[in-house]
């Protein structure tokens, strides 16, 4: 997936998210799961983002688990 995409994803995730957000009684755990997803793209955009200002080829980063990319620091 390159960046393009990626960002396009990104746009729809986050859309499906503030609509969710926005319905009474949303589905907590969908919630969670769009929250997970997000994290993993953002994470992998800057993967991207890094490997091509370094010379590295963007096309080798790679999803990580949800596990890692959860226990990130803000």
């Amino acid at each position: 997936m390159d960046n393009k995409a990626l960002l396009e994803h990104i746009t729809a995730l986050v859309a499906e998210e503030q609509e969710l957000q926005e319905s009474p009684g949303h589905d907590k755990k969908k919630l969670r799961e769009l929250e997970v997803a997000l994290d993993q793209c953002y994470d992998l955009l800057r993967q991207r983002r890094a490997r091509r200002e370094f010379g590295d080829d963007p096309d080798g980063a790679a999803p990580r688990d949800p596990e890692v990319v959860e226990r990130y620091l803000q």
